[in-house]
């Protein structure tokens, strides 16, 4: 809770509350997500990050938690995004798409039209042992590029992000938005003077007076 109040003063747009993942850090009980979730004032954003890939188990996990935003971490099959649409009606859908290589690109095009929005990270969905996000390790940021340049709903960028290197991931990407974890936690806490930093240093680089 004191970490979500310390977010919401220094600036953050939306708050990502993390269920139970294969690896990563940041993990909380969803007894915990949905009290930090009630406490949110509008328009801050509160985002259910999910590993499930299951319809149904998805919208019991968002009743029960009452975020406002899904963050879908590992691909879904055919068909599920229909159903959290018709299930879930007002909770905006935001999937997740690991860029792995320019194979990234036709799958991030693909789902698309089935979200609100797209995040990029630098997991390995693949992997033996699922990484789904927290990885602090950066991407391929042509590729991530393209996928903004291209993609019909805004698109997010997370994956090894840092207040020093946040500018130039802006510069190159140009996405609608930034999503950060482990770049601003110490001892995996939130570090509300690295959180500053960074949210400064990102409000900069957005700033339409700075776009190339």
């Amino acid at each position: 809770m004191e970490e979500a109040q310390a977010a919401i003063r220094l600036g953050a747009d939306a708050l990502g509350l993390v269920s139970a993942m294969p690896s990563g850090p940041g993990v909380i009980g969803e007894d915990r997500i949905t009290e930090i979730a009630a406490t949110v004032p509008p328009p801050i954003a509160t985002f259910l990050l999910t590993s499930a890939q299951d319809a149904d188990a998805i919208i019991d996990q968002q009743r029960r938690c009452r975020t406002n935003t899904l963050q879908l971490c590992d691909r879904l099959p055919d068909g599920a995004h229909a159903r959290l649409r018709a299930e879930l009606p007002g909770v905006a859908l935001v999937q997740v798409i690991h860029v792995t290589g320019p194979e990234s690109l036709n799958e991030a095009l693909a789902v698309a039209p089935h979200v609100d929005a797209l995040l990029l990270d630098s997991g390995r969905p693949d992997a033996a042992q699922k990484v789904l996000g927290g990885t602090g390790r950066t991407h391929d940021w042509s590729v991530s590029r393209a996928i903004c340049a291209q993609s019909p709903v805004p698109v997010f960028l997370a994956g090894g992000l840092n207040a020093g290197n946040v500018a130039e991931a802006i510069r190159q990407v140009q996405p609608f938005g930034i999503d950060i974890c482990s770049g601003v936690r110490t001892a995996d806490t939130l570090d509300e003077a690295k959180l500053a930093r960074f949210i400064d240093t990102t409000h900069t680089a957005l700033s339409p007076s700075t776009a190339p």
